[in-house]
């Protein structure tokens, strides 16, 4: 991937966040914020066609309760905050 130079301006603190990022995952500051723009062009991409048609579902199994969901959604978090600590997941 070829990369190009470009200048952004940030709050001094969300460049502290960045920083302690970058310090905790032992990577640059420049790969934090690359990380953070790729992240949100993908989360604001229009896509050409649907990801699933009316006629397609997703069979999961069985029906998914609220307690499913909000399981999974905890479990996301709670290793997501494992990795952002430096702790295996």
């Amino acid at each position: 991937m070829a990369l190009k130079r470009t200048n952004v301006y940030a709050d001094d603190s969300d460049l502290a966040l960045i920083k302690d990022a970058a310090a905790r995952l032992g990577v640059s500051e420049a790969e934090i914020i690359r990380e953070g723009i790729h992240r949100i062009a993908l989360a604001h991409r229009v896509w050409d066609e649907p990801f699933v048609t009316d006629e397609e579902t997703f069979d999961l199994g069985e029906p998914i309760t609220r307690d499913d969901i909000r399981a999974a959604a905890t479990d996301g978090h709670d290793t997501r905050e494992r990795r952002n600590r430096g702790h295996a997941a």
